[in-house]
């Protein structure tokens, strides 16, 4: 085992491919499910007569679970060793999978969908600070880049997954398709990919800090789902309860679970608030998008999820060169054109009505999105990790994807 960054793994090995992989694979199925379901909600109504709360739930319960507890797990691989507690929430994440395949009601679903964000916010993390522990300083821009496209590709495919496997199979086979992945990714990162952890931390939990992080996001996250319902505003209110008593504990707590230095720096805290505006931009495209042409243009569930297929080939194809840029340029710039470029593409989508047609009013607003998420998303990524300490590369993660899975 090793300290964080005391790995050196250089980007083209054998050990830089599987770390990569195992990283891609584990956080890929999280970002999978998080945008799978919304093809699939048709069809998990009529079967298992589940109402309009129901299914909203369904989607739902895995975001608040996984937001809620993001930090804690970050916090956790800093302590108690990064690969570990990914191949445990791995793990996790997979049986919840199959309990979601399996369920018979809506409430079983509901549930199972609750504890798939559980081992999410285990594994997720993980997935981006082994990573920057085990990379050597010179090849983690590249590396990340690498992740971030196939992590993007991840999310956009989740449409088009969805859409194959419902109209050749069943929507269970959306979450019962996470076991084989899960076994995969396991294998390769207990084979290949070297522990690291934070030097510095002890098996001390701080346990009020965690529980004060997690009333802050899981309200936050409860306020923005139910807005406009009766519970809303006490949720806003007890998360901002939670919140300034979460900075208050954390200030005096001797081994904090985030330590509040790193917002310190401007560009952390500049960086982690574009991520959540980015990854805002991007959630809202793949939902209303595959919603769009579904309810107004009458498209099937394959139809819809195919028409994301652009963006993803932009992402597969052009992430790793994102980075690149960023690391040879400076993040300056790809963090400043890239988003005018994915707002352009979003104007262009505004065409899509009942008579859409894909080439002319789709498919050129979704490959402009695309390339303007390729030229921002490595670099915006590796700009939130530099600016935090290699020890502290765990947390730094978990508060990156708290703000990504926010948006």
């Amino acid at each position: 085992m090793s300290d964080a960054g005391a790995s050196g793994v250089r980007l083209g090995t054998p050990t830089g491919r599987a770390v990569i992989a195992a990283a891609a694979l584990g956080s890929g199925m999280t970002m999978l499910d998080a945008t799978v379901v919304n093809v699939a909600l048709r069809s998990i109504g009529e079967d298992l007569d589940a109402s309009l709360a129901e299914l909203q739930w369904i989607t739902n319960g895995y975001l608040l679970s996984l937001a809620s507890l993001i930090l804690l797990g970050g916090s956790l691989g800093d302590r108690f060793g990064r690969r570990r507690v990914f191949v445990v929430g791995t793990v996790w994440f997979a049986g919840a999978s199959l309990l979601c395949g399996l369920a018979p009601t809506p409430e079983v679903l509901i549930l199972a969908r609750v504890l798939q964000g559980v081992g999410g916010a285990m594994l997720t993390p993980g997935s981006l600070a082994m990573i920057q522990g085990a990379f050597a300083h010179e090849d983690r821009a590249r590396a990340i880049g690498a992740w971030s496209g196939l992590g993007g590709i991840a999310t956009a495919l989740g449409p088009f997954v969805g859409g194959v496997l419902i109209d050749s199979a069943s929507w269970r086979w959306i979450f019962l398709v996470n076991a084989p992945l899960a076994l995969v990714t396991v294998v390769v990162a207990q084979r290949a990919v070297p522990e690291t952890r934070d030097p510095h931390a002890s098996a001390h939990l701080d346990v009020t800090g965690a529980l004060l992080a997690t009333a802050a996001l899981g309200g936050t996250t409860y306020a923005l789902i139910q807005w406009g319902g009766p519970l809303a505003p006490y949720a806003g209110g007890l998360a901002l309860l939670a919140g300034a008593a979460f900075i208050l504990v954390e200030r005096r707590e001797r081994e904090p679970m985030l330590e509040l230095s790193v917002f310190a720096d401007r560009t952390f805290s500049a960086a982690n608030a574009m991520t959540l505006l980015v990854y805002a931009a991007l959630g809202a495209i793949l939902f209303f998008l595959t919603l769009q042409l579904q309810t107004v243009g009458g498209y099937g569930a394959l139809a819809a999820g195919t028409a994301t297929l652009p963006m993803t080939a932009c992402l597969l194809l052009l992430a790793a060169r994102g980075g690149e840029l960023g690391a040879r340029l400076g993040p300056r710039l790809p963090l400043s054109l890239g988003p005018v470029v994915m707002a352009v593409g979003t104007l262009l989508l505004l065409r899509i009505g009942g008579d859409v047609v894909y080439w002319r009013d789709v498919l050129p607003g979704i490959t402009v999105f695309g390339l303007g998420l390729a030229l921002l998303v490595a670099p915006l990524t590796a700009t939130v990790l530099a600016a935090a300490s290699d020890e502290h590369a765990g947390i730094a993660s978990g508060v990156s994807n708290a703000v990504s899975r926010a948006g």
